[in-house]
């Protein structure tokens, strides 16, 4: 078993593009990684699922066939996936990369796998299914803000943080303190140090606001104008349920209660764009909140291939100081 420093190491050999929902990432990715001669990883916490292709913005088909993408459409719609899942693929996938000299480029907006891999993550004791069930069972009979109450109790750093409706992450809180004794919060603190910037290649595309919205609304139009209510009414008809993780992809939610006629289709648009906006600033405050970060501020009018030279030229001359 790779420990986490080794993981982490191998996942700071890479080359890193990431950003805001609608920031660039794909096409500039494209331009580098022909550049490096690179094989791509997704960043995309719903690029993962299959079937679900127009409203996570995948890259096209034809760019996937003349530039190798890894880690999307791994699962189906209906099923959950992990962070630990994320990374200990993504690790494999690079070191598979490497061992063929093949250069990995890291492109997506997911922040949470990003942390994971540049400076690992707690991992704690195997689930407890018995005590799971319990909590569940006890959400179902005294609700959410009781169980979040019990979580404050022991651990008022982890409750802070998590919001009482997230069930999946509050139970997991209170199942890693009844096995190990500590905090959750306590234990993933060792993963909160970062790297300097300047002593790896993680580069963040950053718009002005304006321009950012812009691209936002032109991405969320495209998208319904792309077939994503036609799609959703796939999704419904070959799955029962999507799972908890697959109904937290932008969009898709607010697509099926317009085909649930519970919201009007305008209503529906409107409501992505607001949703998409929300979750542009949070991904821009986490990445201002990583020191791997160096942000690449770009214009309206920027050009794909001029930004990949400019970041092949930053990041070589830090492999070469690396060295």
């Amino acid at each position: 078993m790779v420990d986490q420093k080794q993981k982490v190491q191998t996942a700071l050999e890479c080359w890193y593009l990431t950003g805001a929902t609608a920031s660039g990432k794909t096409s500039v990715s494209i331009q580098l990684a022909k550049k490096l001669d690179a094989e791509i990883i997704s960043l995309d916490s719903m690029a993962i699922y299959r079937e679900m292709d127009i409203g996570t913005a995948k890259p096209p088909i034809s760019q996937r066939q003349n530039i190798p993408h890894h880690l999307i459409d791994i699962c189906n719609p209906s099923e959950t996936f992990s962070v630990s899942q994320y990374r200990d693929m993504a690790i494999d996938t690079i070191v598979d990369a490497k061992k063929r000299g093949k250069q990995v480029l890291v492109v997506g907006g997911t922040a949470l796998y990003l942390k994971a891999l540049l400076r690992g993550m707690f991992d704690g004791p195997p689930a407890d299914w018995d005590f799971r069930n319990q909590i569940q069972e006890d959400i179902e009979k005294f609700g959410s803000e009781l169980i979040h109450k019990r979580l404050e109790a022991i651990d008022p750093i982890s409750a802070h943080n998590l919001h009482p409706n997230d069930h999946r992450r509050i139970i997991r809180a209170l199942e890693v303190f009844k096995m190990t004794g500590q905090p959750i919060s306590h234990l993933q603190k060792e993963f909160d140090q970062g790297t300097p910037a300047e002593e790896c290649k993680v580069f963040t595309l950053r718009h002005p606001r304006p321009v950012l919205h812009q691209r936002i609304e032109e991405r969320v139009d495209q998208m319904f104008e792309a077939g994503l209510v036609d799609e959703v009414h796939q999704l419904l008809e070959n799955w029962d349920n999507l799972s908890h993780t697959a109904l937290q992809a932008v969009g898709y939610k607010e697509a099926i209660g317009h085909v649930q006629k519970q919201i009007g289709l305008d209503d529906a648009i409107e409501q992505v764009k607001i949703r998409t906006r929300r979750f542009a600033r949070h991904q821009e405050t986490w990445f201002r909140g990583l020191s791997e970060c160096q942000i690449i501020d770009l214009d309206a009018g920027f050009e794909p291939e001029f930004i990949a030279e400019r970041l092949l030229e930053i990041g070589s001359g830090r492999t070469m100081n690396r060295e």
